[in-house]
């Protein structure tokens, strides 16, 4: 009888993993970090958490941010499914450090912290664009759809609009 050895794929295995040592230089996750810890003046949030003498700890809004923008960056735009990227996904687990917050803290956050989150949108842009890591082609400001009687036929295709500046010139 032939003599296999066995299989461990129902064994657990203690793999020890070095959260720092994920987020490589030259990656998104990596300038995601510098970023939100580097360039982002965050002391806006700090008004909103009044529990330096009783309550518990709050999430900081600096793991906050990266989680939610690394989500949106991946098209994860539900607080349930960037809570459990949080929990499975290993660039999700390094940019937070471990932390796994409920979604129902990050939909709060994102839901009480609006006014503040939306100018760093605008930072993360203006940084991006002066470290050329944008293209300056064409930004969006939303996805939301809009109602119309236009049709390509009539107003043309991006490409067609380049072709018609350049041929103006």
């Amino acid at each position: 009888m032939a003599n296999y050895k066995p299989d461990l794929s129902c064994q657990n295995k203690f793999i020890p993993v070095n959260f720092s040592e994920q987020i490589l230089p030259g990656t998104f996750e990596y300038a995601l970090c510098y970023i939100v810890d580097n360039k982002l003046d965050l002391s806006g949030f700090d008004a909103w958490y009044n529990n330096d003498k009783t309550g518990a700890a709050a999430y900081s809004p600096s793991v906050m941010l990266k989680i939610i923008l690394l989500g949106y960056a991946h098209g994860l735009i539900s607080s349930r499914r960037i809570a459990k990227a949080c929990e499975t996904n290993i660039h999700f687990m390094s940019v937070s450090g471990d932390v796994q917050p409920h979604y129902t803290s990050i939909a709060g956050f994102v839901a009480k912290m609006h006014e503040q989150i939306e100018p760093l949108f605008t930072q993360v842009l203006m940084i991006c664009d002066e470290e050329d890591l944008i293209g300056r082609n064409m930004f969006a400001i939303d996805g939301c759809k809009i109602k119309s009687n236009a049709s390509k036929e009539w107003s043309g295709t991006f490409e067609n609009a380049s072709m018609d500046t350049h041929s103006k010139n």
